[in-house]
């Protein structure tokens, strides 16, 4: 499964998560255009409000499924097959716990939460309406992502890939069918995207109940050291997902301190959905690519994981470029599926997105390599570069900028965070040799290897 050149791996592991991802992302995306035609920009604006919420709990998913995934591949590698197995469980039970006690905070503190997220009075019913959806079915949302992202670590990245890709169209299908033939407004968009997660894990449940690989559901002894460990090396991941949640958050907060209003709410929303597209490509890739560079560390493969590693930034800058370029000439074509009937909004969000992407070829480089340091058991370093390119350098920006440029300024923000801190990276790559894993794991099946 791991054989090959670095263009063979790329396209078994990176490719179908990306497709899957992409298709994920139509949870949302569609959405959106379903609210935006059916029932305009007031809805789309209560939309908008629950996508931070969507992100955070995408985000804690991840960062469980990736963790477990990296530590995971390391025992595979190593044949220990049963502490794999604990991990795997140690994961799924902390998300179980973690999806509940969303659902109840969630329905206990619903409008306190819509406001938080930054629903105004005109809003506030709307986007409660919507968000109880997503509170309500949190522990499948969580549930999709971990399957998926353990399924791809025990071989089956097709797997991973048919469920989300599957879920992603029932969410089409019901969309139409809420929305139109059964009139339920924006209650039968939210009810849409909680359901299609419940259809890709069902998709993906047979693999573990009926023990088709080295994964699956088995009584085992808990240890807190594990969940600590599963903690510690997803929170990388975490940052990168969440970071589209917390971006999100604070353009919503400039949008509205800077006087853009709706308008500014309802473009930022189409923007995002764009902004999501593009995230997606380059989270899909470095996800896809996470059991390729952990199972190299877990055998030694030094000069294999370089190669992969070399390979994967031309990539990742590729696409980048094409992607701007693309987003620069033909946005407002896309901007059109969401509003046809509202010009003004389609013109404001194709000249503000010209700005907030300037710099976005530059975001799946630094997504990369946050992704090999988390792979590669560097956490520290992984860490250190998801908080500076979501936590520290975007709040700064949005808050200094438009009071030392105007309110224009707050747009290019995000693409200057990741530019800065893709110098940064590429300084770190030049100037501090990396702790590279330059041998096997030592001793016998199970023994942590030493990095």
């Amino acid at each position: 499964m791991y054989e090959g050149t670095p263009r063979t791996l790329f396209f078994r592991f990176a490719v179908p998560q990306v497709v899957g991802l992409l298709f994920n992302s139509v949870y949302t995306i569609v959405d959106g255009v379903f609210i935006g035609n059916r029932l305009g920009r007031e809805a789309m604006a209560a939309a908008a409000v629950a996508v931070p919420l969507i992100e955070v709990l995408i985000s804690v998913a991840i960062a469980a499924g990736s963790g477990a995934g990296v530590l995971i591949a390391v025992r595979l590698g190593a044949g220990d097959r049963a502490g794999a197995r604990r991990l795997f469980n140690t994961a799924a039970w902390m998300l179980g716990g973690a999806g509940l006690l969303v659902a109840l905070l969630g329905n206990l503190f619903l409008h306190p939460l819509a406001r938080l997220l930054g629903a105004t009075p005109e809003v506030l019913e709307m986007a409660c309406a919507y968000l109880w959806f997503i509170v309500t079915f949190a522990p499948f949302q969580l549930f999709s992502f971990l399957l998926g992202g353990m399924a791809r670590n025990d071989g089956r990245p097709r797997l991973a890939m048919t469920a989300m890709v599957l879920g992603a169209g029932s969410n089409i299908l019901l969309d139409y069918v809420f929305m139109y033939p059964l009139d339920m407004g924006i209650r039968g968009a939210a009810l849409a995207t909680a359901l299609g997660p419940i259809f890709s894990v069902l998709i993906l449940l047979p693999h573990f109940l009926r023990r088709r690989g080295a994964l699956y559901f088995a009584p085992f002894r808990p240890r807190l050291s594990d969940g600590r460990s599963i903690l510690v090396c997803g929170v990388p991941s975490f940052m990168m997902e969440f970071s589209i949640g917390i971006v999100t958050f604070l353009y919503n907060l400039a949008i509205a301190r800077c006087g853009y209003g709706e308008l500014g709410l309802a473009a930022y929303l189409v923007i995002g959905y764009l902004m999501l597209i593009l995230l997606t490509l380059f989270l899909g890739m470095a996800e896809g690519l996470q059991p390729v560079f952990s199972r190299f560390m877990a055998t030694g493969e030094r000069d294999r994981g370089l190669a992969m590693r070399r390979f994967s930034a031309k990539v990742f800058l590729g696409v980048g470029l094409v992607s701007c370029l693309l987003i620069f000439f033909s946005s407002r074509q896309f901007f059109l599926l969401f509003a046809p009937e509202d010009p003004v909004l389609v013109a404001f969000a194709a000249e503000k997105s010209i700005p907030y992407f300037c710099g976005f070829f530059l975001t799946g480089f630094n997504i990369l390599m946050i992704s090999w340091w988390q792979a590669t058991r560097q956490t520290g370093r992984a860490l250190c570069f998801s908080l500076l390119r979501s936590v520290a350098l975007p709040p700064v920006l949005l808050l200094v900028l438009p009071l030392l440029l105007g309110r224009e300024a707050l747009w290019p923000c995000q693409s200057a965070a990741d530019a800065l801190t893709a110098c940064l990276v590429i300084f770190s790559l030049v100037f501090r040799r990396e702790p590279w894993y330059n041998q096997p794991i030592p001793g016998k099946p199970g023994q942590e290897m030493r990095i």
